[in-house]
């Protein structure tokens, strides 16, 4: 298990390899669910999560963050973009499912959403499951220049 600023992540559980998915070549998409949360708000381990993240992804290129405008969602992300300089893009979680293959085309794109969407966007790229639905799962889905798919599968907790 790798330390990362008082959390840990754990070595990747599985990683897969497809093809039949509709994910554009050299594209890497990095989908997160929000943080804990009690009610609305994140909770304190959603928080450390939160912060956990930016450690997690680091090394890695992003050229944008795309969230909902759900604050929960926004407050899992702004670590992230605080530590990379980057705002967050609000994205309607009504239409992402659809949308995010042509955002994603050719870049690296980090996608943190609720369990909804992110349903939404695994099965709108066609992609194998199970998805990143619960809390703490990192899943980080990168296509080579042929159109393979890798799924990383990754878990982020905190001590």
């Amino acid at each position: 298990m790798l330390v990362l600023a008082g959390a840990s992540l754990a070595a990747c559980s599985r990683v897969s390899q497809l093809t039949g998915h509709s994910l554009a070549p050299n594209t890497r998409l990095i989908i997160y669910r929000h943080g804990d949360r009690d009610g609305e708000d994140l909770n304190a381990l959603g928080m450390a999560r939160s912060e956990a993240i930016a450690a997690a992804l680091d090394g890695l290129p992003i050229d944008v963050i795309y969230s909902p405008g759900i604050q929960r969602n926004l407050d899992t992300a702004a670590p992230l973009a605080q530590a990379r300089g980057m705002e967050i893009t609000r994205a309607d979680p009504a239409t992402i499912g659809r949308r995010i293959s042509r955002l994603s085309a050719g870049r690296s794109v980090v996608w943190v959403g609720n369990q909804g969407n992110i349903r939404d966007i695994w099965e709108a790229l066609g992609l194998e499951n199970p998805a990143p639905l619960e809390y703490g799962n990192l899943y980080i889905v990168t296509t080579d220049g042929a159109g393979t798919v890798i799924i990383e599968r990754r878990q982020v907790d905190v001590d």
